[in-house]
């Protein structure tokens, strides 16, 4: 089993979604003897943004970084990403990732029926963690529901989230979003 492991928060050892997504990892490597992780810090190590130069295809450096983004996707497995919520949304070094896993003709194709994903055959886990509480449906969430949209637009419809909410507002509150989180995890 490949598992392509992503972290996007800028917060480092404090970060919420990057304690989840390891804990994501841990359970599938100690479920899948031999699993193999492959793993991206966005933040640490960020995709730059999309530009006209690398759409076109007119920035070799940026064309071959593309193409191993894209085949990183496309031979996982499973897909772990750790989501935090800034200001309603993802961060953008996801978005950056996102822009560049989104290619018609490799992740997706256009039909008379509409677009088809090309990604499929895999499950994904959305580690998410949000400074207050939103919940599953709020219209203030352009967070889950924009990696469950690309997920699914891919052809990814096994779609887990691991949600830990309110996570500042209090201690009391944050250690049992993470416990609640944790136990969802242990069920994996």
């Amino acid at each position: 089993m490949k598992v392509l492991h992503i972290d996007s928060s800028i917060m480092g050892g404090a970060s919420v979604s990057r304690q989840l997504s390891q804990a994501i990892v841990v359970q599938l490597t100690a479920k899948h003897a031999g699993a193999q992780v492959d793993y991206l810090d966005l933040a640490q190590q960020p995709i730059p943004h999309l530009t006209a130069e690398i759409l076109m295809g007119q920035d070799a450096e940026q064309a071959a970084l593309g193409e191993k983004i894209i085949q990183q996707y496309l031979d996982a497995d499973v897909v772990v990403v750790g989501a935090a919520m800034y200001n309603f949304g993802l961060s953008s070094t996801l978005k950056a990732w996102i822009d560049r896993i989104s290619v018609a003709g490799k992740t997706f194709k256009y039909t008379e029926n509409g677009p088809v994903g090309l990604a499929g055959n895999k499950k994904a886990y959305i580690a998410s963690s949000r400074g207050g509480v939103y919940g599953a449906d709020s219209p203030a969430d352009f967070q889950e529901g924009l990696l469950q949209t690309v997920f699914g637009f891919t052809g990814v419809n096994d779609v887990e989230i691991i949600r830990a909410e309110g996570v500042n507002m209090g201690a009391e509150m944050k250690d049992k979003a993470l416990a609640d989180a944790m136990a969802q995890i242990q069920a994996i």
